[in-house]
């Protein structure tokens, strides 16, 4: 989980400390919480002096020493530019994914100015497809986009984020991938962009125990062709050129280990101009391929 920076403000910005809020900072830390976490718990509940303020927080490291996420204690959470309403209907945003949405970036300042339609495939929380919004209407940028998951919950975790920003422009569909979008979207794709569940069945039993409080079915997927964790990769890849313009990129984020059969399905697919980028820890993450 990325603990980066803190939920209202970065480090060295907080608001004084008060001798009330000292104390309790000393008292969270001797029951285990780490100085960081133990301050941002302290900013966000103490919003006064009183005893419901305290309770909140108490109960709130109570939650955390139990090993809930931060993230979902808090109850929101920046991701680029965004501060996300988060809790256990959606992902946590992960510090990758703010790559792929670099990637993306980059991928409609190729198409040059004219405007864009844009379908986030999984959007949970909102997180991306809400980034590329935000981001590239400050650039003065005209992009529509589709936000899609199959689960109803959590659009409307993404719906909520959409108009806590005032981002318009924006249409939310339920659909597994592709199935539910409306046919005459075909070839109408100016960018296709995706983290989908790419973590193996046995896989997820090795990972940290913190993951089994986030919904399983947004980072677990079934194997395909003998690999574990493909087979949501493999739906979206092999199926993106139907729907991308001429010209359109797939940008996906995928696991560590999946980078040969990503490169394979993107050439079964026939996409053009493929390739696979590392993230900032040098693992293979995201592949980016263009209708041509």
């Amino acid at each position: 989980m990325s603990t980066r920076c803190s939920p209202r403000s970065g480090p060295g910005n907080w608001p004084r400390v008060t001798g009330v809020n000292s104390y309790l900072i000393a008292e969270l830390i001797g029951e285990g919480l780490n100085r960081r976490e133990a301050r941002w718990l302290v900013e966000e509940f103490m919003t006064g002096a009183d005893s419901d303020s305290i309770r909140s927080l108490r109960l709130a490291a109570r939650r955390r020493l139990d090993g809930e996420p931060l993230q979902y204690v808090i109850g929101h959470w920046p991701f680029r530019g965004l501060d996300l309403d988060l809790d256990p209907r959606v992902l946590i945003p992960r510090p990758e994914t703010e790559e792929l949405v670099s990637v993306a970036l980059g991928e409609l300042r190729a198409l040059g100015p004219e405007p864009s339609l844009v379908v986030d495939l999984g959007c949970g929380s909102g997180a991306i497809g809400l980034a590329l919004l935000q981001e590239s209407q400050r650039v003065g940028s005209s992009v529509a986009l589709i936000a899609v998951d199959a689960s109803r919950e959590a659009l409307n975790v993404a719906e909520m984020n959409a108009v806590k920003h005032g981002l318009g422009s924006v249409s939310f569909v339920q659909s597994s991938w592709f199935d539910a979008l409306d046919e005459s979207l075909r070839a109408s794709f100016d960018l296709i962009v995706a983290n989908p569940p790419y973590v193996g069945v046995e896989e997820f039993e090795t990972l940290d125990e913190v993951l089994k409080y986030e919904p399983r079915r947004a980072l677990v997927a079934q194997s395909s062709r003998g690999v574990e964790g493909l087979a949501d990769l493999e739906t979206i890849i092999l199926q993106a050129p139907a729907w991308l313009a001429v010209g359109g990129s797939l940008v996906v984020e995928h696991g560590r280990d999946q980078r040969a059969a990503v490169l394979e399905l993107a050439h079964e697919a026939r996409l053009g101009q493929v390739s696979d980028l590392e993230d900032l820890s040098g693992h293979a993450r995201i592949l980016v391929a263009r209708r041509c």
